[in-house]
């Protein structure tokens, strides 16, 4: 049943699927057919458009990846073959389509009762990542329950964290009553949190430069079209650095330059059909403040985070942090990673950093560094527990290649230590997680709306 569940919702994909669950959310609201009809093909449209786009720009970046990699010249034992390893594990494994099906009630559950306020199923697709923490902990300790356990764990701090941001994420991304919840791109919620206080007193909420002030301080000479033709330029250059006396080389610069200027430009066109679907939904909840769904107070949405994918500041410190984590895994000491595919879901990893600080690039790229330098070790940590699970679940390795890791998926500090604890199934750790969890819940649903407001705040010190 599992998996005739898993089929349905990839055989008719988030294009589809979330149109139909935000007709019937919009119906519940009494929200009249015409206008309910016209939302949902609008994020039907929107998901398609931002699918399209994302899917010709990723191979472009690949490409690039790999001969910046090559031009850099870095060996290291731990190589990076993208998250696509991690799925087809995930739901290759007896335990992953488990986890699929529990999360799915677990998930509703959890909404019903208010003990979240995301809407988290109708993002089944990202479930893929609790599915695959839990089939390595399987592949460890051969204990279901202990992997049950630690989905079930990663879904709540998931929510928790998805609901932290919430109003801060929907706010800069411009989709009313909508979050990202995808536990490996989620938990940069923390290290911001932490960070942002003290880059403040360092006087780095006053540095806003980003796309967007960049094009009102100096107008058309610094647009995104402009600064992406000129960073995509210069990443040309570094990965044709060897090769710069032929002619092909500078085609590909030039073609990079354009593609990536395209991208910055027609990504924030779709995202406004997209954020055509929630506005009549936001609409509906101020006029009915005492509907069944208001009553529980503001709730969100969980949509796919390529929503955010392409909006200016996100590609644009993307594609920055391409070269820097490259150089990040040739001098950290002791890192046996080297990030590679999935190099192109930086933008992805970002997003929630980006909103938190509203585009502020200097933030931004410091608390990746810090974050993202300390996943290369989790990486590395986790590189023989993944590979296992990869080639017993997955798909069969490349010749010649010894460790494999996806670094979106597991370079995840949070994470690898709530799965230490658990894979340890030692009582005091499993209990010492459960604990930082209810403190951490429990003083979020006391003083919410407080909490909201002071991550608005500290976000609006970075505005211009």
């Amino acid at each position: 049943m599992l998996t005739t569940i898993q089929h349905f919702f990839t055989t008719f994909s988030a294009p589809v699927v979330v149109p139909v669950i935000l007709l019937l959310i919009a119906r519940g609201l009494r929200i009249p057919w015409g206008t309910a009809v016209k939302s949902a093909l609008a994020a039907g449209v929107g998901l398609t458009g931002f699918s399209w786009l994302i899917g010709a720009f990723t191979p472009l970046v690949t490409k690039l990846v790999h001969q910046l990699v090559n031009s850099a010249g870095i060996q290291r034992p731990v190589v990076d073959l993208g998250w696509q390893t991690g799925s087809l594990a995930a739901f290759g494994a007896p335990v992953g389509l488990t986890v699929f099906g529990f999360s799915l009630v677990f998930e509703l559950l959890l909404f019903i009762f208010g003990i979240t306020r995301v809407f988290m199923p109708a993002n089944l697709w990202n479930n893929f990542g609790f599915m695959l923490w839990a089939t390595m902990a399987y592949t460890v300790t051969h204990n279901l329950w202990l992997a049950l356990g630690l989905a079930a764990f990663l879904i709540l701090t998931t929510l928790l964290l998805a609901e932290i941001q919430a109003p801060a994420w929907s706010a800069y991304y411009q989709v009313p009553h909508a979050t990202v919840a995808a536990v490996h791109n989620i938990e940069q919620v923390v290290p911001i949190l932490i960070l942002d206080p003290l880059f403040n007193r360092l006087g780095l909420d006053k540095c806003r430069f980003n796309p967007t002030h960049a094009q009102a301080k100096f107008g058309g000479l610094n647009d995104p079209l402009l600064l992406g033709a000129l960073l995509g330029a210069s990443l040309g250059i570094l990965a044709n650095f060897k090769r710069l006396t032929h002619l092909a080389a500078w085609g590909q610069i030039n073609q990079f330059a354009i593609q990536l200027a395209a991208i910055m430009v027609l990504f924030p066109l779709v995202t406004q059909v997209f954020a055509r679907a929630f506005t009549p939904l936001a609409a509906a909840l101020d006029r009915h403040p005492t509907s069944p769904t208001a009553k529980r107070g503001a709730w969100f949405l969980a949509v796919d985070d390529g929503v955010g994918y392409g909006e200016a500041t996100t590609l644009f410190a993307g594609m920055l942090l391409l070269p820097i984590m490259v150089l990040l895994a040739l001098i950290l000491p002791g890192n046996q990673t080297l990030p590679v595919v999935d190099l192109i879901a930086l933008p992805f990893m970002i997003e929630s950093i980006v909103a938190l600080t509203r585009g502020n690039l200097v933030k931004i790229v410091l608390t990746s560094v810090i974050w993202f330098s300390l996943g290369l070790y989790a990486s590395s940590w986790l590189a023989p527990i993944y590979t296992t699970t990869i080639a017993h679940y997955g798909t069969a390795l490349p010749a010649g290649v010894i460790l494999i890791t996806s670094f979106n998926l597991v370079a995840r500090p949070l994470n690898a230590l709530f799965f230490a604890a658990f894979i340890s199934a030692n009582p005091l750790w499993i209990g010492l997680a459960v604990a930082s969890y209810l403190i951490a819940s429990g003083a979020f649903r006391r003083h919410r709306t407080q909490v909201w407001a002071y991550v608005a705040r500290q976000a609006a010190r970075n505005h211009a």
